[in-house]
């Protein structure tokens, strides 16, 4: 009955390829139960609560996308997007968490109506082809370059902005990793980046770098403090317009390029470059917004981990049922998934960079009205750290560029439409 309602077999997969799939999506996107309420805990929000409402959050959008829209993908709180919450609006503005939250679910109801009335997979299928491609390269080289800094091998340099890390213990122990997660997946080891983790896991316990928690299971504590505390109807004085705009900005065109890029390594993109199963996909992503900030925590969107399931054989929305499913049982077991450091699942993100950066040979880099807007694309996404910049860039380029090769008649005028809220984007430096 599984089989049939998640075509586990039609899509030609296993059980025990989507069960490893959605662990390995699950460990490489643990850290947000732990990042997520240490950033809005500085917006004056209550942090123990958060760690419960943040594993909610997840599990209610990753089962939507596995159950409703029936994908390999997992959803939880976006990275970015609390900072942005907490460091633009709440400390920035001066708003309260409240207000904030009214916002969130303000921009996630016009998200489900701009999805329901089919306006927002207009916009996906309106992306060109060369743009989606790059798209996916782009998240892939930021992703990387979010798992070498993880792992310490890429630090801040005053002088030339990043260099090389200092060789410490907890670096060593991560290229170790790196280098066994390469192995594996050279020797065609399935569920070889999920092995990576947990072997790099135990050589850090070995050699002293982990310590064992000194409890394995805790209840979860409540959400009182959080859940229902929006002020909607404060979010919706004119002076937060700007505020919901950005939000709905930011997480379009993160949930877009995160999607597009993990549908092309799925394979459920058809031979005219359509997504599939985009509009659940979509609507699951929006309900999960307007639940997260009922629940108390910032916007919630498609992760780009879910790759690395994906990557290790996850094919159907089972996948993201098992994901969801270990979400819940952290609620009881986060002192034991926290002994998974960073730099051991920092090896995963590089490799699932590397398989996102394939693509790109697709891309037709003879014609420069293509080939620079994906440049453009790719490149400013890790360099600026935001996958909404990099879309801008590439989305503004593609228009200037292609008018002025007299090839307008292939922008849309949805493309025109894009560009113009693009350079709104880049204006008010979101």
């Amino acid at each position: 009955m599984l089989d049939k309602f998640f075509s586990i077999s039609e899509r030609g997969s296993s059980y025990k390829k989507e069960i490893i799939g959605g662990a390995t999506t699950f460990l490489t996107m643990a850290y947000i139960i732990f990042v997520n309420p240490n950033i809005l805990g500085d917006a004056g929000m209550d942090k123990n609560a958060l760690i419960t409402v943040t594993i909610l959050a997840s599990v209610i959008g990753t089962v939507l996308a596995g159950v409703w829209a029936r994908v390999p993908y997992a959803m939880a709180p976006g990275m970015g997007l609390n900072a942005f919450f907490t460091y633009s609006l709440v400390l920035g503005a001066g708003v309260d968490w409240q207000t904030a939250l009214g916002v969130v679910f303000i921009s996630g109801v016009i998200f489900l109506a701009l999805t329901v009335t089919g306006i927002r997979t207009k916009i996906i299928h309106t992306i060109p082809l060369a743009l989606r491609l790059a798209t996916g390269a782009g998240i892939g080289l930021f992703i990387a370059f979010i798992g070498f800094k993880g792992m310490g091998l890429i630090v801040a340099n005053p002088a030339t902005f990043v260099g090389l890390g200092k060789f410490t213990p907890t670096l060593l122990i991560g290229i170790a990793g790196l280098v066994i997660t390469s192995i594996l997946e050279v020797k065609k080891v399935r569920g070889g980046i999920f092995y990576g983790i947990i072997i790099t896991t135990i050589i850090a316990i070995v050699v002293g770098e982990v310590k064992a928690p000194e409890a394995f299971v805790s209840m979860p504590p409540s959400i009182s403090p959080l859940v229902f505390k929006l002020n909607i109807m404060s979010a919706l004085s004119f002076g937060l317009v700007g505020a919901i705009f950005s939000f709905m900005f930011v997480d379009l065109f993160d949930s877009v390029g995160t999607i597009v890029a993990c549908s092309y390594e799925a394979g459920f993109v058809d031979k005219d470059g359509k997504v599939e199963h985009v509009d659940r996909i979509l609507e699951a992503d929006a309900v999960a917004t307007v639940a997260g900030s009922l629940l108390g925590t910032s916007t919630t969107t498609t992760y780009i981990e879910s790759a690395a399931g994906i990557a290790n054989g996850a094919k159907t929305g089972f996948a993201s049922v098992i994901t969801a499913a270990l979400f819940l049982l952290a609620l009881f077991f986060a002192p034991l998934i926290g002994i998974v450091p960073g730099y051991a699942t920092a090896p995963a993100l590089i490799i699932v960079g590397v398989y996102m950066f394939k693509n790109i040979r697709q891309i037709d880099f003879a014609d420069f009205s293509e080939s620079i807007p994906a440049f453009l694309t790719i490149a400013l996404m890790p360099l600026t750290y935001s996958i909404s910049i990099g879309l801008s860039f590439g989305f503004i380029s593609y228009v200037v560029l292609k008018t002025v090769a007299g090839k307008y008649k292939e922008v849309s005028w949805l493309m025109w439409v894009i560009a113009a809220l693009s350079v709104v984007n880049l204006w008010m430096g979101v």
